[in-house]
């Protein structure tokens, strides 16, 4: 005779099942996992990388070829970086702080991604000891359009 108090092992069963496909980003902070593509001898990705999982990201990581990515996605090549991430149906590219990707994936705007082109000292994985940071934009880009989304010191809102 089952309990009324006590779960079935179905229900214990598809609790469990639930709470492991919930990942560790997801118990982290509800954020999606950012699919990062870079070229495996690039130092400063691997620091972006670790700066994403700090803010409480989950990632994984794709060596090789980032061009033909960043082409199939859609990015502008005025705004291309080192390193392509995909996130919550967006494109992130380059040295885009944590904190953007947040508010992009919390706001929803209208776009393709977001992108740091270059690779402006002091943002996140570009830091450099004894240089100061630069100030730099986050652009949205879409294929009709581009505005400023936020403008950074290092890894600080300016």
């Amino acid at each position: 005779m089952k309990s009324d108090t006590m779960p079935s092992r179905r229900a214990l069963l598809a609790g469990l099942a639930a709470g492991l496909a919930l990942g560790r980003g997801a118990l982290a902070e509800g954020l999606p996992t950012v699919a990062v593509t870079k070229d495996p001898n690039c130092g400063c990705c691997e620091k972006w990388v670790t700066h994403l999982r700090d803010a409480g990201f989950t990632v994984t990581v794709t060596e090789g070829p980032v061009n033909p990515v960043k082409a199939r996605l859609g990015v502008p090549r005025d705004l291309a970086s080192c390193h392509t991430a995909q996130v919550g149906g967006y494109v992130v590219e380059g040295h885009v702080p944590a904190g953007a990707i947040k508010r992009l994936l919390a706001e929803k705007p209208q776009g393709t991604g977001l992108a740091v082109p270059g690779m402006p000292v002091g943002s996140p994985g570009m830091e450099v000891d004894g240089m100061e940071p630069d100030t730099y934009e986050v652009t949205l880009f879409g294929p009709e359009r581009r505005s400023a989304f936020a403008r950074y010191r290092g890894g600080e809102l300016a």
